[in-house]
């Protein structure tokens, strides 16, 4: 782990972190009782976090099928010529709710929300002008948000193969 995360982040700041990603909601006085620091230095802690660019924002996650939306896909496309132009399009396409330009053989991938199947031919037909696209419809989501954690950075670590040396 680099020695800038080590100092910026040391057991308790992870917990906090780790704490308001299960629930954003959660108040100072109840984080403070979890790392055992009152809730004035947990919400000084915080601020420094977020004014160190390491929080960057509170959520509220949404049924996407209860608003409307029960289809997902990850839609990956070669742009070719438009590649670089990509991340102004998609502004422009409301369905689609994640854009990560990528390297390889596609330019980029998005994950799109739909209404219908209809709907989704809508959207492909629409991206189709930028590039190729692939589509795949998500079937459901085992693992949807995972906590990013202290215990990441030290798993790689220690599943890290070695080498021995040979005689």
């Amino acid at each position: 782990m680099s020695l800038q995360i080590e100092s910026q982040l040391d057991d308790i700041s992870w917990h906090i972190l780790e704490a308001l990603q299960e629930d954003a909601r959660i108040s100072y006085s109840e984080l403070g009782r979890q790392v055992g620091m009152s809730p004035p230095a947990v919400a000084e802690r915080v601020r420094r976090m977020e004014d160190m660019g390491i929080i960057t924002g509170y959520h509220a996650t949404i049924n996407l099928e209860k608003v409307g939306f029960p289809i997902s896909a990850f839609v990956r496309i070669n742009a070719g010529e438009f590649c670089s132009r990509m991340g102004n399009a998609v502004q422009d396409i409301p369905e689609i709710i994640e854009y990560h330009r990528l390297t390889g053989g596609d330019s980029g991938i998005m994950k799109i929300v739909v209404s219908s199947v209809a709907h989704l031919e809508v959207v492909i037909d629409r991206l189709a002008s930028f590039g190729t696209t692939t589509t795949s419809i998500v079937l459901s989501n085992p693992l949807n948000g995972r906590v990013i954690s202290r215990d990441m950075l030290y798993h790689l670590e220690d599943t890290a193969p070695t080498r021995e040396k040979s005689a």
